[in-house]
């Protein structure tokens, strides 16, 4: 072996070759311009993707290769997300504390960018299609996520004895957050632009949100009992 071969290998995985492999280029095309074995490059580019997991599927995705097939790593990250839908009830974070879970969700942001694109592969599209709202991106997971729990506020709120929350300037703190939401949910609705099955989950877990407060009543105030009444 060479000298400047030795020292390529000593000095793995060199960073520019890991950027080209990236932006798409084959390890013989490497080769070609860097003007060292292929072999050379082949070493540095298998120490590359073991520290970088996603380097194989971003050099793919370059290549435009990477939608047209399934790999076993790619079937492998299909199993894992799937799992962990399963076990957590979400998508995994890139902002995650552990390399596997931000791996995962590096792997899901780009099957989503093949899916928008057109080039996913059908086994990857009808695996994930198990998997509901995997194509949403994480800002319209996470507004989901605070419409849930806003939700979840207003059910607490009214089991604990509360009228309907408001939403004028002059109410302060959690009242006036929960008034604001449910306001704006009365306001879609009316428009037609609330979505059909948040029409459903609110009209089941809080009945009577769209009319809100009857007129005439002091806040905190119990309604006197109707001639029906039966105690």
């Amino acid at each position: 072996m060479d000298v400047v071969a030795t020292t390529r290998r000593d000095a793995a995985p060199d960073q520019e070759w890991v950027l080209m492999y990236r932006g798409g280029l084959s390890r013989r095309q490497i080769s070609a311009l860097a003007g060292v074995p292929a072999s050379t490059v082949g070493y540095h580019l298998r120490v590359a993707c073991a520290a970088d997991p996603g380097l194989r599927e971003a050099h793919e995705a370059a290549t435009g290769t990477g939608g047209a097939r399934i790999t076993a790593q790619g079937r492998e990250r299909m199993r894992q997300l799937a799992t962990m839908v399963q076990e957590t009830g979400r998508y995994p974070s890139r902002n995650a504390d552990t390399t596997t879970e931000r791996t995962l969700a590096v792997w899901l942001q780009r099957r989503r960018e093949d899916s928008r694109a057109g080039t996913l592969a059908p086994g990857f599209r009808d695996g994930l299609a198990a998997l509901p709202g995997w194509e949403a991106t994480p800002r319209a997971e996470a507004d989901e996520a605070r419409w849930q729990e806003r939700l979840a506020a207003v059910v607490k709120y009214r089991a604990a004895g509360h009228d309907w929350p408001r939403h004028k300037a002059t109410i302060t703190g959690e009242e006036h957050d929960l008034g604001v939401w449910l306001h704006t949910q009365r306001y879609k609705a009316r428009r037609g632009e609330l979505d059909s099955e948040k029409l459903g989950t609110l009209d089941a877990a809080v009945p009577g949100w769209q009319a809100g407060r009857k007129r005439g009543r002091k806040p905190g105030s119990t309604p006197e009992p109707g001639p029906d009444y039966r105690p």
